[in-house]
This record gives C-alpha cells, structure tokens and sequence, in this order.
C-alpha cells in the first residue's frame, strides 16, 4: 500500500503527534508499505529510506511584527499565504493547521501524479485543504488523538474570564475541525475515552470511529536498574498545560512526610510559571527538584529510572505517552482516573493506582501506600511493563491502521463502480 502521512508539526519533541507520526512510518516501512511523510517544521527524525516531503511555514504564532519579516527578505511576507497567516495571528488565532493543509492541497495534484498515493493518512490536522485533497479522488483518514475543546475547556478552568475565553476561542481551530472530520473518509482514535469524546464534541457516533491504540518502543523505553535513585515520584510532561493537572499532584505532595520528593522533568518551564508559584504556594522547597532543559530520548529514559513512582494526574488524556512509557521503564504509575488512563495503566490495580482525579487527599493516600512498601513497587512496575509488551506496541498498531485502510479504499471503491 502507498500511504501518505501528514503531520503538520513533525518533531518528536512537539509531542505525542510528532512520536507517533515517526514510529507509525517506521512500520509500515518494515512491513513493506511506501509510506511518504509531509510535514511541517520542524521536521521529524525518520527511518532510513522515509521520504520525507516538507511543507513549509512562515511560523510568525507568537513573534511580534518586527520579529515576523526578515529584513534580508523584505518581500517574503508578501504571498497570500503568508500574509494571512501574519494578519490572522496578530489576533491570536493558531494558522500552521490551517495553512499546512492548504498549502499541501494547492501541491497535492503534483505528487498524486507522481506517486499514486493509495491513502492520506492525517495526523489531526484536520485542515479544509484536506476536504480539496479528498475531491482529488483519494481517501482521507484523520486519526484524532483527542478534542482541542478538552485543552479549550481546562485552560477556562483556571480562568473563565470573557477575555480568556475570546483569546481561546480564537486561538484553537474548532469549527474548522468540526467540519472537516464529519466530512472525511475515516476518523480514528487512540482510546476508548477519545471516541466518547469525539462523539460529544464532534457528533461523530462512536460506531463510525474505530480505535487503535498507540505502541510504545520497548526496546527504547526499558528499565535501566544500575541508575541511582534520585527522587521518590516523577512527573513528565508540559506543567504549563493545565490539563496535566499539576496543582493536585503539588497540593498532595504537601501532604506527606518532608523525606517524601518529587522530580520534574519538562524542557519549557517558564521562570514564572506554574511549578515555581505551585512550589512556593505548598513550601515544597527543596523537595520538588526540575529538570527544565531539552533531553534526548536516552536522557529521558534514564530519568525514568531514578524515580521510583511516576505520576500523570491528568483530568484528560486521549492516551497518555507518560504513563506508557514510564510503565516500559518499569515504574509503577498513579494516575487519575480520567480519560484514557484507566485504559493505559489498568483497571485491576497490579501495575499502577487510579485515584478520583481533582482529589490530592487520595493521591497522597495512593502515594505513601505504593512507596511504603519497596517490593511491591517493584512487583506492580514488572507488571506494568509486562502490560506494555502485551497491548501497546507499534508494530500492532501499525497493522490495524492498514485494516482500516483497506476497508476504506474498498468502501471508495465500490462506490465508483456504483457511479
């Protein structure tokens, strides 16, 4: 099979999107399909023999006008494009969804051409250009890993003023989504928890959405056990995103004895955002320690392994890398009990707990009696990376994904010899 990938942001350092973009070519590739990427910057790493197709953009989101044009290129902002992606971000809308599906439709009669794509396989871009794409003759299928409302909605949690509300609002892509994922050949979702999701905020019935579960790399994410413990609990992820839900993990910290520490680790914390405040506000000083600089994925999985808990109290995740990789790396895992994570970490408690999110007094509960007792610690993060070896691996993923192809190309098929 020809399959094509979007990703729109392709660097696995973006996120989950950018890791599963890149592991998701990387079987197709092995189990002997031509899979092209496009991509927008910054560009994914991929496997030898990948190729990679690059669909550029001005990325003007968050600089100032002076910042945006380039005195070398004082004509460059110019294009349509790129003027509309300078004038509407000037009012906080987001355009690099928008204009990366656009600018890859105003091409796409170009490379169908010359590559004969069987598929166009959409890492939740979800852009009107795909809807052109679609018309072109070849199926769309968007995988959504879960609603931007969800963001939209926690960000209104922590403020719910009128102006936040306009500036979120204008800063996600939400109508445009909506319309374009009802309209597309497939959608897909990576949980059980998304496809309800989608269902409330797409009106997308959950029996028109199949789930395919993420992998992650075991082979990568593996338990490294000469390293030094360095921190009773560790968190990974963006603090700043307020569905991570960082204050009732700080506020149960609070709660247990002073010996008992924590350890961050995100590349882009600011110097006065939430976990500075959060640790003043609690006076965990000295207990919460932060690893704030870009790793490598090596770094990262030896991180894993000075702590001896991880934790993901997230009010929602569409599937939760975090969780998954930390239970590859042999930790066991207190999470919320809120969107796909009973799914990842289990329901029946031997690889990991799940408390009533938005409830610090049983996460700290959860947390004293998991590090209390060392060797069950130690039997629940063997349980929980047995548990990723047998459900969450790539090369499976990968094959479901192609079964969902087949079945649309055989659905679009049949309905041009119906025509």
């Amino acid at each position: 099979m020809r399959i094509a990938l979007l990703t729109y942001r392709g660097n696995m350092f973006c996120g989950g999107q950018g890791i599963y973009a890149a592991y998701l070519a990387r079987e197709w590739k092995r189990a002997g399909h031509d899979v092209h990427v496009f991509a927008g910057p910054p560009l994914p790493e991929l496997e030898e023999g990948i190729p990679l197709h690059e669909i550029p953009n001005d990325n003007v989101f968050g600089q100032t006008t002076r910042e945006a044009l380039d005195p070398a290129e004082p004509f460059s902002m110019l294009k349509p494009m790129s003027l509309w992606e300078l004038g509407v971000s000037r009012f906080g809308v987001f355009p690099e969804m928008q204009t990366f599906g656009i600018r890859l439709m105003r091409r796409w009669a170009e490379f169908q051409r010359r590559y004969r794509f069987d598929v166009v396989f959409d890492n939740q871009c979800l852009s009107w250009g795909l809807l052109g794409i679609q018309a072109m003759g070849v199926p769309v299928v968007s995988v959504i890993h879960h609603p931007l409302h969800i963001d939209r909605e926690a960000d209104f949690a922590i403020d719910a003023s009128l102006r936040k509300r306009v500036s979120r609002t204008l800063y996600f892509p939400l109508l445009m989504q909506e319309t374009v994922a009802s309209r597309l050949a497939k959608i897909v979702t990576v949980s059980q928890a998304s496809r309800e999701a989608i269902e409330t905020y797409f009106k997308i019935p959950q029996k028109d959405v199949s789930v395919v579960y993420n992998g992650t790399d075991t082979d990568i994410f593996r338990p490294i056990p000469e390293t030094p413990k360095e921190a009773d609990m560790l968190f990974v992820g963006r603090t700043e995103d307020r569905k991570k839900g960082i204050g009732t993990m700080f506020e149960a910290l609070s709660m247990l004895p002073d010996h008992v520490t924590l350890k961050i680790v995100d590349g882009r914390i600011p110097k006065h955002g939430l976990v500075p405040r959060l640790t003043k506000q609690f006076g965990l000083e000295g207990r919460v320690k932060v690893i704030d600089r870009m790793l490598t994925v090596e770094e990262l999985v030896e991180q894993y392994s000075t702590a001896r808990v991880a934790l993901v109290p997230s009010f929602f995740e569409g599937f939760g890398f975090p969780a998954s990789e930390a239970m590859a790396c042999g930790l066991s895992v207190i999470a919320n009990a809120a969107g796909a994570l009973p799914e990842v970490v289990g329901t029946d408690g031997h690889s990991g707990r799940l408390v009533p999110q938005r409830n610090p007094r049983a996460m700290a509960d959860a947390m004293w009696e998991i590090l209390r007792d060392p060797e069950e610690t130690e039997r629940m993060g063997r349980a929980a990376r047995e548990r990723v070896e047998r459900i969450f691996q790539w090369d499976q993923a990968a094959a479901q994904l192609v079964e969902v192809f087949e079945e649309v190309i055989h659905a679009a098929d049949r309905r041009s010899r119906a025509a």
